[in-house]
């Protein structure tokens, strides 16, 4: 297996990510341009490009991204990270929805769903015996963790819970997620930021989107169940591809934020760590 070693300088000269919304600065930054790197991938303008490596970025600052750590992917598809955390020698367990239930929402388009491990490495970042070596999958369903996951040192998910059918299905899985971790364990969840409005929004469905008065709701359950979650920062960045919307049929050239519905809408990140155990 090739491991790939990143100095101090890129990790520790610039400041940790914070619990926020895809800006196009970071797009500039060198943290995002080795991630696209060990991608694959050209750097664009795409707040899915941009989930990718926030998540990537902010594991990696909190010294989850190296051999022997256990990582668990919740509606993992068919996204490059698990390849990539293998790569650095992490052991990952990939989940998603039951097949059958996938393909009834119309997901098996567009990449969105799982279909095993055949499914995990279709950019050929890694060779068939990392693959099977360091990736593991197991359907699952985000509403009903099971139990037995459980001890990994941390989890993620790329704009996923917001297809749970209900706002408040995303807080209790961000609630419920916490569980598969060790005390002490890191979680980076991405998902539907509305821009537009703090009290109309798209509450139930297949896709919702939160509010801003949302993600203050299940920020003050966490941190006061003793949770920590990452410094939270709402600025929507000032460079000319932040105020692009990408309007409907969606392009998709700049697509940091978009129209779904009446709404404006862009991506959100947040870091949780699970509370330590002291006694």
């Amino acid at each position: 297996m090739s491991e790939r070693i990143w100095s101090n300088t890129l990790i520790y000269d610039t400041p940790k990510r914070k619990s926020e919304l895809c800006k196009a600065k970071d797009f500039y930054a060198e943290w995002y341009k080795k991630w696209a790197a060990e991608l694959n991938e050209p750097v664009r303008f795409h707040r899915k490009q941009w989930e990718f490596i926030y998540i990537m970025q902010a594991l990696w600052e909190r010294d989850c991204i190296k051999k022997g750590k256990r990582g668990l992917v919740f509606a993992v598809g068919t996204e490059p990270l698990p390849s990539v955390f293998a790569r650095h020698g992490c052991s990952i367990l990939a989940t998603d929805i039951f097949p059958e239930e996938g393909k009834k929402k119309g997901w098996e388009t567009g990449n969105q769903l799982c279909f095993g491990l055949e499914s995990l490495n279709t950019r050929n970042l890694i060779d068939n015996e990392t693959l099977h070596k360091y990736i593991s999958y197991k359907p699952v369903d985000m509403n009903m963790i099971p139990g037995d996951l459980k001890g990994f040192d941390f989890n993620w998910s790329s704009c996923s819970f917001e297809h749970l059918g209900a706002i408040d299905k995303g807080f209790n899985f961000l609630e419920d997620q916490l569980k598969t971790l060790k005390p002490g364990g890191w979680a980076v969840h991405t998902t539907e930021y509305n821009l537009t409005a703090n009290d109309k929004t798209l509450e139930t469905g297949d896709t919702v989107i939160y509010r801003h008065r949302d993600i203050e709701e299940i920020v003050a359950r966490l941190r006061k169940k003793g949770h920590f979650v990452e410094e939270l920062d709402y600025s929507i960045g000032g460079l000319p591809e932040d105020f692009d919307v990408d309007v409907l049929p969606h392009l998709q050239k700049t697509h940091l934020k978009l129209q779904i519905n009446e709404f404006v809408v862009t991506s959100i990140g947040l870091i949780i760590r699970k509370k330590k155990n002291f006694f």
